[in-house]
């Protein structure tokens, strides 16, 4: 039985998640490209995830990266879209674990400070985060849940 992926009711026939995954430059460049990225994917399904606060951390996951590791290997930027949420991943060749995603270092951050807010607005803004070892260094997620419809604006 062959299955053809020529329309949007293949997304609403299955509950397996919809994914989109794309090299991104070792640089600031990559931070706009991002956003545009995570917006498109979510406008594309119609996906009712918070579009502004999904791009925020996003571009946040994506600065980090590119400022706490070094070399050129391209970033990874990994969207999944489930029935339940968005699960939001970026891959980079550093294995260390990003600071206080998880588990803050010490009393509450400053939330002038110039570094670390990033951090603490994933911890905040999403409804889970963390870090996996991948083969080539790490991967940084964040989920975000649907919102109900009523809580969603119009466009």
């Amino acid at each position: 039985m062959s299955c053809s992926m020529n329309g949007p009711a293949v997304y609403e026939l299955s509950s397996a998640p919809a994914s989109w995954r794309i090299a991104l430059p070792h640089t600031a460049a990559a931070v706009p490209v991002a956003r545009a990225l995570v917006r498109t994917a979510l406008a594309e399904l119609e996906h009712g995830a918070d579009c502004d606060t999904a791009e925020l951390l996003t571009a946040e996951l994506v600065a980090n990266a590119v400022e706490h590791t070094t070399g050129e290997t391209p970033i990874e930027l990994v969207v999944q879209l489930m029935p339940s949420g968005c699960q939001v991943e970026v891959h980079d060749t550093d294995p260390a674990p990003p600071g206080d995603l998880t588990c803050p270092a010490g009393g509450p951050p400053d939330p002038w400070q110039e570094h670390g807010r990033g951090l603490l607005l994933i911890r905040t803004l999403s409804s889970s985060c963390g870090h996996r070892p991948t083969e080539s260094g790490k991967a940084v997620w964040f989920r975000l849940p649907v919102m109900p419809a009523q809580r969603r604006p119009s466009a």
